[in-house]
């Protein structure tokens, strides 16, 4: 695909043995370094220093809003589950010392792109809604066009509180939806009302939010490529401007609530690949265009036009549509991107408390980049955004020979090239469409730090 053109996707069949043959854990490459180089020894100082020698001038917000009403047993986010709203209370008001502490040294950015992640953004009610969103506005200076978006569980909502997100300034949505079929439902102990969904979303649209986004999973219990597709048929009739399709990792040594999945009821491997294989079919076909990994979007949507005009972004939300703003995450485990630096804010919510009690913020760790991690976040970053990409504008950007700066990359390449899953030649590498699949697994020929073959399990299975 050109850039700027309008996507033709055909309908593809994936090879099994070759994604059996890749399928090993490995990053998502939201962000390079990834997160598992964030150390302790990171200072205030390096944070400071990146926010000074920065470049930018637009600012994304990131705010966690840790608190779930109830338990969903798939779920691997940093939550608590909690039916008392005074508890809100009280993070809001740490919130606040956070924010003191880190706006001042943010004026000279405006806000451009803000997203309220968890847990549940929605679990506050609207007086707190309304208290957050009066005080990020009062300590960062907001543009008056921008992409604020939320995430909203549609079983803890009720229709009045979309009148509340407009009113403070969202314009997008994103819902969680999961599943349609209600035996997933139950084994995940997620069980919703189907009609309230198109509701929800419906009356978003009459209240003129720009955008919805809504977020399914493959690979939970009892699901088969029959009753997915079911899912899909419905969701082909919601017809929601964005949609994210994310793979379950089954990882109950890490996640208590997971034990509560039976392994005996998942889907097996080839069953997954046979349900994001119908997925992306299904989806293309209705005329979505295939972002990459896990998402998709209507054409005429900002995240697909970027893509096609060669400007699509990544961070720690995904794919993004701020290729030009610095992040700066607010709240427990949120991370910033800035500058020449990541950090990332303590966990769990107790250690949050007791950081910002002790220096009126939480960052608890990060990494400064060197000119080489720069180097190789713009090759990785070039490859999971578009699929392809030119070694000529990588050696003007930064005064090297592709061939030579990655020789070693390069030869871990070949086993890709040689199975059709990328394309070298001359100073073209681009992915095929069997290889979008593996984007990840193309993109760890260029990780230095991943070469250490026993972090590995650190990281989710590509499939």
């Amino acid at each position: 695909m050109l850039l700027g053109e309008s996507p033709v996707q055909e309908k593809i069949s994936w090879n099994q043995s070759l994604i059996e043959k890749y399928n090993y854990s490995g990053p998502r490459y939201t962000s390079y370094p990834t997160a598992v180089e964030f150390h302790p020894g990171f200072t205030d100082e390096q944070l400071d220093a990146a926010i000074a020698g920065s470049d930018k001038k637009n600012l994304s917000l990131y705010i966690h809003v840790p608190f779930c009403h109830k338990l969903c047993y798939y779920c691997g986010c940093n939550k608590i589950i909690t039916r008392h709203p005074h508890k809100a209370d009280q993070y809001l008001d740490y919130l606040e010392r956070e924010i003191l502490t880190r706006a001042p040294k943010f004026q000279h950015y405006v806000v451009t792109q803000m997203h309220w992640g968890g847990g549940t953004p929605t679990f506050l009610n609207p007086e707190q809604i309304r208290r957050l969103t009066d005080l990020l506005k009062k300590h960062f200076h907001f543009a008056d066009e921008g992409e604020f978006s939320i995430e909203i569980d549609p079983r803890e909502i009720d229709l009045g509180t979309l009148d509340v997100l407009k009113e403070v300034g969202f314009n997008r949505i994103s819902v969680g939806v999961q599943d349609f079929n209600k035996q997933v439902q139950e084994a995940v102990n997620r069980e919703q009302d189907e009609q309230f969904i198109f509701d929800l979303i419906q009356a978003a649209r009459d209240k003129g939010f720009r955008s919805t986004n809504v977020d399914l999973i493959y690979g939970l219990p009892h699901q088969t490529p029959d009753s997915f597709q079911q899912t899909l048929e419905r969701i082909k009739q919601l017809s929601p401007d964005r949609l994210s399709i994310f793979n379950y990792a089954h990882l109950p040594h890490r996640f208590a609530a997971q034990r509560k999945i039976h392994e005996t009821d998942l889907p097996s491997p080839q069953q997954k690949l046979k349900i994001l294989e119908n997925s992306i079919n299904t989806l293309t076909e209705d005329g979505y265009q295939f972002i990459g990994m896990d998402h998709f979007a209507k054409p005429e949507d900002a995240l697909a036009k970027l893509q096609r005009e060669g400007k699509l972004h990544r961070n720690f939300q995904g794919y993004t549509t701020q290729p030009d703003a610095d992040l700066l995450g607010l709240g427990a485990s949120a991370i910033s991107d800035i500058g020449n630096a990541y950090a990332q804010n303590a966990v769990a919510l107790k250690d949050y408390y007791e950081a910002v009690d002790s220096k009126g913020h939480a960052t608890v760790k990060g990494c400064q980049l060197e000119r080489d991690d720069f180097i190789r976040r713009a090759v990785i970053k070039q490859l999971i955004c578009h699929f392809e990409l030119d070694k000529r504008v990588i050696e003007q950007d930064w005064d090297i020979d592709f061939d030579q700066y990655f020789a070693e990359d390069l030869e871990l390449l070949t086993p890709f090239i040689e199975d059709e899953l990328v394309e070298h030649e001359g100073n073209r590498i681009a992915v095929t469409a069997q290889g979008n699949l593996l984007i990840r697994n193309i993109c760890m020929c260029f990780d230095r730090y991943f070469r250490d073959k026993a972090r590995q399990q650190q990281f989710s299975r590509v499939i």
